[in-house]
């Protein structure tokens, strides 16, 4: 390959960067779905960021400071994106100082701010409409906060009770109007398969179906597919399911072999179905196992991305 793209005739250089912007502006669009291409062959298949849920042992125990996160991620791992979890700053969605603060450290490191995740703001899909109503609106100082950091997208549960078809109505009530809230700021409004209803691929699909806003979509996790205790959806199939909707991936990862592959997740089959669908963006690692230590996990999974990506 070569390391240096050869001179363009003016016309053909201006043509290619009117098509490179008009990129830009579809991948902003679609959170990390696609990335601009200008010299295909010196662009990443992938991006990896780092999941703040990796270290969440460290930073419940207070061993690591959310505002530390970002240096942590690029410093210790050569990791330059970073998806914040709301709990470890679940009091400062409008606290201004502190935002500006995190905002300024992450791109004093060259790392890019890409999305929270949202936890314990209320259940999106719930029965009663008023309380469906208040998720709603607590979610949206959320959507706030990610447009200031810079993010494209908050991360949300698709959580409901009732009939599948029920279900579906409500989550997608939740959602379609949260997003309505977060198109205009360009935020997009992601769900991750995480527990019950949302870990069936096919009925989270049929969720961004009704819900039908390009701005809502999915964070596909590989290992979130635990509906109820002793019923597992098919991982490869849930993925399958949800790329086509994508704008971010988790790489959930646990437990790794003597070749360094995580032994839950075949990763080279999981990533092949990922860029199948045309998904360029950040992946995200997302260490959960108890073998090894957070830090070791972080590395061994970033180690078998990087393998999968030298040969992607």
């Amino acid at each position: 390959m070569s390391e240096r793209n050869p001179i363009l005739p003016r016309r053909t250089f201006l043509s290619a960067v009117a098509a490179t912007a008009a990129g830009a502006g579809a991948a902003h669009l679609l959170g990390d779905a696609a990335l601009p291409v200008f010299g295909a062959q010196s662009t990443p298949k992938f991006k990896i960021s780092l999941a703040q849920w990796s270290f969440h042992k460290a930073l419940f125990a207070k061993k690591l400071d959310n505002l530390d996160f970002a240096r942590t991620a690029k410093r210790d791992y050569g990791i330059d994106g970073v998806e914040y979890v709301n709990q470890f700053f679940k009091d400062k969605a409008t606290d201004q100082a502190y935002l500006t603060e995190m905002k300024t450290r992450a791109a004093g490191e060259g790392v890019r701010n890409v999305l929270i995740m949202i936890d314990a703001e209320g259940a999106l899909g719930d029965a009663d409409a008023a309380a469906r109503t208040k998720a709603i609106d607590n979610h949206k100082r959320w959507v706030d906060a990610a447009k200031f950091l810079g993010c494209h997208s908050i991360r949300v549960n698709a959580q409901s009770t009732g009939t599948d078809a029920e279900q579906r109505d409500r989550v997608a009530d939740g959602l379609g109007r949260l997003t309505q809230y977060a198109a205009p700021q360009e935020i997009n409004v992601i769900v991750e398969n995480h527990g019950g209803l949302s870990s069936n691929g096919a009925w989270l699909a049929s969720v961004m179906k009704k819900v039908g806003n390009p701005r809502c979509g999915t964070l596909p996790d590989f290992g979130n597919f635990k509906i109820a205790e002793g019923q597992e959806y098919d991982r490869y199939k849930g993925i399958e399911e949800l790329m086509p909707f994508a704008k971010g991936v988790s790489a959930k990862s646990h437990d790794f072999n003597e070749k360094g592959d995580e032994i839950h997740t075949d990763y080279y089959r999981m990533m092949k179905i990922v860029l199948a669908a045309g998904y360029h963006g950040y992946v995200g690692i997302e260490y959960e196992g108890e073998q090894l230590s957070e830090p070791d996990g972080v590395r061994a999974t970033k180690k078998l991305l990087d393998k999968i990506l030298a040969t992607a």
